[in-house]
């Protein structure tokens, strides 16, 4: 028996007898909240752990904005804490490709004795930066990353950007003056979701932070509310909508050129608070006058009286929105795309309003504090590709670092970024990394990109460091904030990102001759991440140090450790415009000289007529994403990596029986730059004329310390995209509809 009160042991009282029988084994669980910082959609975590060994995850049904919502990926959060292979002491490759770890002051040392010296003799354009998306989800690494990239000022800065995003920021500089002044759609208010080449059901949003959308998309409908999606795939999110068009991959922008001249055509635009400061809709008129329903319908396989039904029905509805991602972004004119998809919603009123592409109210103003960026300001050396807010296309990068000559890239610094398997052409850019006389990674793992790399510098990440989210919070379709410190401390040895930084940063400098003096002054009285946020927050617009008077009840770290759920700002407000407008007079131009040069280019391609381009390139590839991976990086997890293999071609059944192919049959891929071979799936998911074959696998490579991942390797998608093949408005690569040859291995 336990003692008086105590319930004797049994299936009801078994853990409160155990722990007075066992004085010495008192319980440290503890409980932990936090937000999972594995994707955009900022869920809301639960983490029961016991010192550094975390027990259990779930959502925290009480946060701000997720709800209880949360996936699978955030479970890897405690494999990727506890993984074998990860890196947590720098290491040196040696002259026969074997590894030694180092002391955190001699490899830092290395690293900008190397670099500086590299820039001393070729210039300072011979140093190239490479950004990978994790960068964005570390607080640390948005803080001071871009310390280092102007500490170096070089022009080849390059990030996945590029083979991502670019359209979106492209076509906020030109309608809005800045490029992180991204429309968000108001999924939780609006009548009317037309989804282009996007699939949020397995994104939970992008670049529209929005956990839970099935539930989001189920609200819509129970309200009344409709919802379309345009795709050459029947994705998940398809599967829920109200209806779906097949769309022939890459011609986006054709049926966004309609559908825009549809609402200019009658029943006219409707701009709202927007009118008065609206120039040039003369000219877009004008330009769009070709693009008729009946002119695009061939070319994007939707029928011209389709076509004609969706723009009415994105007019009638009294609250619409069009939101466009990665199939939209990665096409050939994917800039002039997500422009029309502003446009569209600007022309129907939608814009700047409840329901449909709204701006966030963040507590960290990231456009306010973020240049508002740069259209053509330099140009590659090779290809002269144009540079956007300071970037230059990673598409580039092969070239830049292959060609001989002035101002050829001779050393690397890449950042959380694995782009052999994620960028154009990634086997070439494998083959040129040999060339570079350095290499610094900073880094968990060695991976396909890493294992070329003479130092990778590791640094704590995910668990062990706060975190905050300052680029999602910007992107949400609601306005909240939400803070948490550290879980555990890692490795007593080891660096957080910002340490890495700093620590490179001062060492530059000090050998710098004074070039560095000037941007880097501040490393030596660094104030970290967390301080830096708090003095974000206490001087942003809920922040304690509004105006000239301290307010009790503002936002400040401090606050927000006490609000462990989050805090919620609100909803998405309405009419922000023209007061956040930072073009020329604060006003919004719809025929800007490079838009109309597209959409001409644009209307000149609509006589051209479906090519197999000469090398029986007949099908079109496109690819996808699945809830259980996050790119490449999250392949290593053993949770994620559990179920059947996922790294298969998706084929229409006629065009499998067309080929003899049953489920399961290997098949050739080929493309202008490369061939791989895969295992098939058949599926009328697809459409007829296009295989799906997804991103971020091909692992396996001699070097890489991936065991679960090397383990089911897979095939890369981009050995088979082609580097000079991109938007020629951004610069942006080109993945959706890349024309591919399909066969049997003994043909």
């Amino acid at each position: 028996m336990g003692p008086p009160g105590a319930n004797p042991v049994g299936r009801c009282g078994l853990a409160l007898t155990a722990r007075w029988r066992y004085p010495r084994r008192v319980t440290t669980v503890r409980l932990h909240h936090r937000t999972c910082n594995l994707c955009e959609a900022m869920c809301g975590l639960l983490i029961e752990h016991d010192g550094e060994r975390v027990l259990s995850i779930a959502g925290d049904p009480d946060d701000a904005l997720s709800r209880g919502h949360l996936c699978a990926k955030a479970f890897a959060l405690r494999d990727v804490a506890a993984d074998p292979d990860r890196l947590r002491r720098p290491l040196r490759r040696l002259s026969d490709g074997s590894y030694a770890e180092v002391g955190w002051d001699e490899a830092l040392d290395e690293a900008a004795e190397r670099l500086r010296g590299i820039q001393a003799r070729h210039g300072r354009d011979a140093v190239a930066i490479y950004q990978g998306n994790p960068s964005v989800h570390n607080l640390g690494t948005m803080l001071f990353a871009p310390q280092l990239v102007r500490a170096l000022r070089t022009r080849n800065r390059f990030s996945a950007t590029s083979v991502d995003q670019l359209p979106h920021h492209f076509a906020a500089y030109l309608l809005f003056g800045h490029q992180l002044l991204l429309p968000v759609p108001d999924v939780d208010r609006t009548d009317h979701l037309l989804i282009l080449g996007a699939n949020p059901l397995v994104s939970n949003g992008s670049l529209m932070s929005a956990p839970g959308m099935r539930t989001r998309l189920r609200a819509l409908q129970a309200r009344g509310g409709r919802v379309v999606v345009v795709d050459p795939r029947r994705s998940e999110t398809a599967e829920v909508a109200d209806a779906h068009h097949f769309i022939r991959p890459g011609s986006d922008a054709l049926l966004l050129a309609a559908l825009c001249r549809e609402v200019l055509a009658s029943p006219g635009p409707r701009l709202r608070h927007l009118a008065a400061a609206i120039d040039g809709l003369d000219a877009l008129r004008d330009a769009l006058s070709a693009f008729t329903p009946a002119d695009v319908a061939g070319p994007t396989g939707i029928a011209a009286d389709v076509i004609a039904a969706m723009a009415r029905e994105f007019v009638a509805a009294e609250r619409a929105v069009c939101y466009a991602r990665l199939g939209v972004c990665t096409a050939p004119h994917g800039g002039v795309a997500l422009w029309l998809v502003a446009v569209l919603n600007l022309l129907t009123g939608n814009l700047d309003r409840i329901g449909g592409a709204m701006f966030t109210s963040p507590a960290v103003d990231v456009v306010a504090r973020s240049s508002r960026g740069g259209y053509a300001r330099w140009h590659s050396r090779v290809r002269r590709a144009p540079e956007f807010g300071g970037e230059l296309p990673v598409s580039v990068l092969t070239e830049e670092i292959s060609t001989p000559g002035e101002g050829q890239v001779r050393a690397l610094i890449t950042s959380a970024g694995n782009p052999v398997l994620s960028t154009p052409a990634g086997h070439r850019l494998g083959q040129a990394l040999k060339q570079l006389e350095f290499m610094v990674s900073i880094d968990i793992y060695r991976n396909e990109t890493t294992r070329h790399a003479h130092l990778i510098l590791p640094p704590r990440t995910g668990l062990e460091v706060p975190h905050y989210d300052l680029a999602f919070h910007a992107l949400a379709v609601r306005n909240t904030a939400r803070f948490a410190d550290r879980l555990f401390a890692g490795d007593p040895n080891g660096r957080d990102d910002w340490e890495i930084y700093a620590g490179l940063l001062r060492r530059l400098d000090a050998g710098g001759g004074g070039a560095f003096t000037r941007l880097n002054a501040l490393a030596s009285r660094t104030l970290s991440p967390t301080r830096q946020l708090d003095l974000a927050l206490r001087s942003g617009p809920y922040g304690n140090l509004g105006g000239r008077a301290l307010r009790r009840d503002g936002l400040s770290v401090a606050a927000l450790r006490r609000q462990v759920h989050g805090v919620d700002l609100g909803p998405l407000r309405a009419e922000q415009l023209p007061a956040r407008l930072a073009t020329a007079g604060q006003r919004i131009e719809l025929a800007a000289a490079p838009i109309l040069a597209d959409l001409a280019a644009l209307q000149g391609e609509l006589a051209a007529a479906e090519s197999d381009h000469g090398e029986g390139f007949d099908m079109r590839l496109i690819g996808r994403r699945g809830l259980s991976d996050c790119n490449s990086w999250l392949h290593n997890a053993k949770t994620l990596a559990k179920g059947r293999d996922r790294c298969v071609l998706l084929i229409h059944p006629e065009d499998a029986a067309r080929r003899g192919f049953v489920d399961g049959d290997e098949a050739v891929l080929r493309s202008a730059v490369g061939t791989v071979q895969v295992p098939v799936r058949l599926s009328s998911e697809v459409m007829a004329g296009v295989v799906s074959l997804p991103h971020g696998f091909g692992h396996g490579h001699i070097g890489t310390a991936l065991s679960v991942a090397n383990a089911r390797p897979g095939v890369s998608i981009n050995d088979l995209t082609d580097p000079g093949a991109v938007d020629t408005l951004t610069g942006n690569a080109v993945f959706s509809g890349v024309p591919v040859a399909v066969s049997r291995p003994d043909r």
